[in-house]
């Protein structure tokens, strides 16, 4: 059986940028079960698994427009360190905004904070070291649920 839409496929991955550093690994965890085709993955994810099978193992490139997107300086800004009451304030750091969104500050300065409303991913070639270890049909409700359901899924 072939990774396929609508197919529940169980893969392991490691995740690394262009450097080798390791950003996200499922090697030593329960491995990633997903169904292809209807937006679980990023892009680049799902077209690179499209027809693969149990037992391979391969890699995977995705460019910054399958992936998280392209940075956008138009989501990085300026705010009055005010704005965080007396909060210590360190690089890397995760907000809320009043609208829902995460923003991660990236700049700390005397009389403003610099915060980032782009996923911290956004803007990186994304490099997925993969074996796929189960492959198998959708169940009608997973597809009507929109996920993987039982060992490896989401329990109702």
């Amino acid at each position: 059986m072939q990774i396929t839409k609508h197919k529940v496929a169980s893969i392991h991955y490691t995740l690394t940028d262009n450097d080798g550093k390791i950003l996200d690994s499922s090697v030593g965890r329960e491995p990633l079960t997903y169904i292809q085709g209807i937006g679980n993955l990023i892009p680049g994810m799902e077209n690179g698994l499209e027809g693969k099978s149990k037992g391979d193992k391969f890699n995977i490139k995705v460019s910054p427009e399958e992936g998280y997107g392209v940075k956008d300086e138009a989501l990085t800004q300026n705010v009055p360190r005010s704005g965080f009451g007396n909060q210590d304030i360190k690089v890397g750091m995760q907000f809320q905004t009043e609208q829902g969104g995460v923003v991660t500050v990236s700049k700390v300065g005397l009389s403003d904070i610099t915060v980032d409303a782009n996923h911290p991913l956004a803007g990186v070639e994304l490099n997925f070291d993969v074996e796929v270890l189960e492959i198998r049909g959708a169940t009608e409700e997973e597809l009507a649920h929109g996920h993987v359901h039982g060992p490896g899924g989401h329990h109702h």
